[in-house]
């Protein structure tokens, strides 16, 4: 059987940045599916991830774009249909980490203070402290996607799915990547996660790495790349 590729997306994003990935794996003949991230609490949206994969039957290769890979990274324990796990600029946590931190992995200095680009709107029950967090439409297409069409980023920008502030101050729980193999692809020229961050996760996680020149988006920006970086998982998971 082959292996159902599950795509998790992550924070000012949504399903459909998967969109050049999903018709490549999908043309290659495999089952392929991009859930909605509820983008509420990393624990939430873990569960949320392993109640879907609870439905596929079969192998599963587990891929996660930036806040996606927190998710993964906790969504994978206890699914025991996930084979292996790939990252794609995301965030490979350890136990106890929270991603805001994790931003500071391989430097020398405190995590970028993202406070300064993310403009915040309340929601019900939020609870104290916690509101959805927008990546500010007019810096939106140089920090999130600076090497897509600017017509592109700025629509990207007033569609963009924000995350609860919440999500970036939850520890990980247990990582699945110390169980399973890893793929992590290290987008260079990243403005959201500095690069220094993405190698130092992916060495940690033990992960098979390639690195490219690539904006935070490299699965819309570099789709082939990308698949590829998938399909080395697919291949080991089969």
């Amino acid at each position: 059987m082959s292996p159902t590729v599950v795509l998790v997306h992550g924070a000012f994003a949504d399903a459909s940045g998967w969109s050049g990935v999903i018709s490549r794996l999908t043309a290659a003949g495999y089952p392929t599916y991009a859930p909605a991230n509820p983008l509420r609490s990393l624990s939430g949206d873990a569960a949320y991830i392993r109640a879907f994969l609870a439905t596929i039957e079969g192998p599963v290769v587990l891929v996660g774009h930036s806040y996606g890979g927190a998710v993964i990274t906790n969504a994978a324990v206890g699914a025991d249909n996930v084979t292996a796990l790939v990252y794609i600029a995301g965030f490979a946590l350890e136990e106890g980490e929270a991603a805001g931190a994790a931003t500071a992995l391989g430097s020398d200095g405190p995590p970028p203070d993202l406070t300064q680009v993310i403009l915040l709107r309340p929601f019900p029950d939020a609870g104290d402290g916690n509101a959805d967090g927008y990546l500010k439409p007019e810096i939106f297409p140089q920090v999130f996607c600076q090497d897509l069409p600017p017509e592109e980023g700025a629509i990207m920008a007033l569609s963009q799915r924000p995350a609860a502030l919440a999500t970036l101050g939850e520890p990980s729980g247990p990582p699945a990547w110390k169980s399973l193999p890893a793929w992590y692809l290290v987008a260079s020229s990243d403005r959201v996660i500095p690069p220094a961050a993405e190698r130092a996760m992916a060495l940690r996680a033990g992960a098979t790495t390639v690195e490219i020149e690539s904006s935070h988006v490299a699965m819309i920006s570099h789709p082939d790349e990308v698949t590829a970086l998938i399909q080395q998982a697919i291949d080991a998971a089969g």
